[in-house]
């Protein structure tokens, strides 16, 4: 956690504490394995006062002071950084962000979408698959910031054509070329949106450039056992999921209908039971598990995530 002096940028002293969490889920800690991280992706939601949060605090509140408290949940040890999607942010950023929460702690940092939007526009020009702005705007200050608790840095690419993308096979060979180029020593993880772009050129590039593939649950992708059937999580460094959309919703609609993500409103037993299956299988091979949920899975991110360690931890009892 952070020094006295440095508490006030995001803990209690700045107004937003913690909602005292529910007794079960102190003894639930114990059963989730410790290589187990649950989180969601981000954390500035007014909702989930009483739930996260002490009382309501404003968007603006809880993106600026909200994560220490959102840190001393015990069921909550990850967080997915979505902003670094839109803009990079620099080193003094993510340090601060480290300095809120526990040595255990791990964020997903989201790369640039610059890096994986072959139609997004700039006024700095193309920067589709550059290995230099990676390197300098992604790499180097998660690197230099986050430290130890950076868990993987994600690259997510587009619901776009595989055309777009250059085709199925040329993509694969783009990125095999990126991932080379990247500095070496975080954990790097690739999250698709177009199937068609999950071939086994694709499989092949992660295979040789050690990097994990992300599985994600949105309704633009294959299902998670269509993922898992075709790049088995053995294969990857470190199991990355993201939890984001069930099938047959959009963001705008499942963003009007769980409004304002303070309960499960659609629950989606099947893929909890899945991702806790997956997810125990690899901590038991000793490996980490980062898993980031949002609010349109089924309505409320955290709670989801606490009844996902239920199912992991009844998992365990077999």
């Amino acid at each position: 956690m952070s020094a006295p002096g440095q508490f006030d940028l995001f803990g209690a002293s700045a107004g937003v504490g913690s909602a005292a969490p529910a007794a079960e889920h102190e003894a639930l800690r114990a059963r989730v394995p410790a290589r187990i991280r649950l989180g969601t992706s981000s954390w500035s939601f007014p909702g989930w006062a009483g739930i996260v949060y002490d009382r309501p605090h404003s968007e603006q509140a809880l993106a600026r002071h909200g994560l220490a408290a959102y840190a001393r949940h015990p069921l909550l040890r990850a967080v997915s950084i979505d902003r670094t999607y839109y803009a990079p942010i620099d080193a003094t950023t993510f340090a601060s962000y480290a300095d809120a929460v526990p040595d255990d702690f791990r964020f997903l940092v989201k790369g640039d979408r610059l890096l994986s939007d072959p139609e997004a526009e700039s006024s700095v020009g193309p920067r589709f698959l550059d290995p230099e702005h990676a390197a300098i705007a992604v790499v180097q200050p998660a690197v230099k910031g986050l430290g130890d608790k950076l868990g993987a840095i994600v690259f997510q690419f587009s619901p776009r054509t595989a055309a777009s993308h250059g085709g199925r096979d040329r993509f694969a060979s783009m990125l095999r070329e990126f991932l080379e180029a990247l500095p070496r020593g975080p954990v790097y993880a690739v999250e698709l949106r177009t199937p068609a772009l999950m071939t086994e050129a694709y499989a092949r590039t992660l295979e040789v450039t050690g990097v994990a593939h992300c599985y994600t649950v949105h309704s633009s992708m294959l299902s998670l056992r269509a993922q898992l059937a075709r790049i088995p999580a053995r294969a990857s460094p470190m199991l990355v999921i993201r939890w984001m959309l069930r099938e047959g919703m959009d963001y705008e609609g499942a963003r009007e209908t769980y409004a304002p993500f303070n309960r499960l409103v659609a629950e989606d037993p099947a893929t909890r039971n899945e991702i806790a299956r997956v997810s125990l299988n690899c901590a038991r091979d000793d490996r980490d598990v980062i898993i980031c949920i949002n609010n349109k899975a089924e309505g409320s991110a955290p709670l989801s995530a606490f009844r996902l360690a239920e199912a992991i931890a009844e998992s365990a009892k077999d």
